[in-house]
C-alpha cells in the first residue's frame, strides 16, 4: 500500500457527515493530513487557505457540484490531484471531471485503499483493480437507500428521481430495510 507524503494535505468535500469524517480518519493513518469541507463554498475557502496537494470531492453536494470545486482547485493550485467520487455515475459527467482535471472518476462506496491508490498513482499509470469490490447488487441498494434518505424517506419522489416504478420502489426498500422480518413470515 502506498502512502502519503508528509506535507500532504488532502481536501475531502462530501456532505455525508459519517463518510467524509471516516475517510478522514482513514487516511490520516495512510499519513495524510486532511482539511474537510461539506460543500462548495466552504471548499473554496478550504483551498484558499490550505493549498491542498489532493482532493476527493463528491460529485452532488448540497449547493452545488464537485466540478465547481474541481474547476477551483486546479485554478488555485495545478498540479493538485482531484478525484470525485459519486453514486450517480454517467459517461458525461465522467468526461466533464477529467476535462476539468480530476485525475479519476470512482463510484461509491469506495474504500480508503482503493482511494490512496487511485491519488498516488504515478502519472500515465491506472491504479490497481479493488482486491474486493462491492458486487452491483449492493451497491444498487445503497444508491437507492442514498437518494431515499435524501428525498426525505419519500418514496413517490424517490422513484420519479430513480425512474422506477413506486411500489417496485417500496418492495425494494422493504427488502433493505427489514430482511430479518420478510425471513420470519416465511417471505425471501
Amino acid at each position: 500500500m502506498l502512502d502519503f507524503e508528509q506535507d500532504a494535505c488532502v481536501l475531502i468535500v462530501e456532505d455525508d457527515d459519517t463518510f467524509r469524517i471516516r475517510l478522514a480518519k482513514a487516511l490520516r493513518k495512510r499519513g495524510a493530513r486532511t482539511c474537510e469541507a461539506a460543500g462548495v463554498d466552504e471548499a473554496r475557502q478550504v483551498i484558499a487557505r490550505e493549498r491542498p496537494t489532493f482532493a476527493v470531492v463528491d460529485l452532488r453536494l448540497q449547493d452545488g457540484s464537485g466540478l465547481e470545486v474541481v474547476e477551483a482547485l486546479k485554478i488555485a493550485e495545478p498540479e493538485a490531484r482531484a478525484l470525485i467520487l459519486t453514486g450517480y455515475g454517467n459517461i458525461p459527467t465522467a468526461v466533464a471531471a477529467v476535462q476539468l482535471g480530476a485525475l479519476d472518476y470512482m463510484a461509491k462506496p469506495a474504500g480508503a485503499d482503493e482511494i490512496t491508490d487511485a491519488l498516488l498513482v504515478r502519472k500515465g499509470e491506472r491504479p490497481p483493480p479493488p482486491e474486493q469490490p462491492i458486487p452491483p447488487e449492493i451497491a444498487r441498494q445503497e444508491h437507492i437507500e442514498k437518494v431515499f434518505h435524501e428525498a426525505g424517506d419519500n418514496v413517490s419522489q424517490t422513484a420519479r428521481l430513480l425512474n422506477m416504478h413506486r411500489r417496485t420502489l417500496q418492495r425494494i426498500l422493504k427488502k433493505i430495510d427489514r430482511p430479518d422480518e420478510a425471513r420470519q413470515s416465511g417471505r425471501r
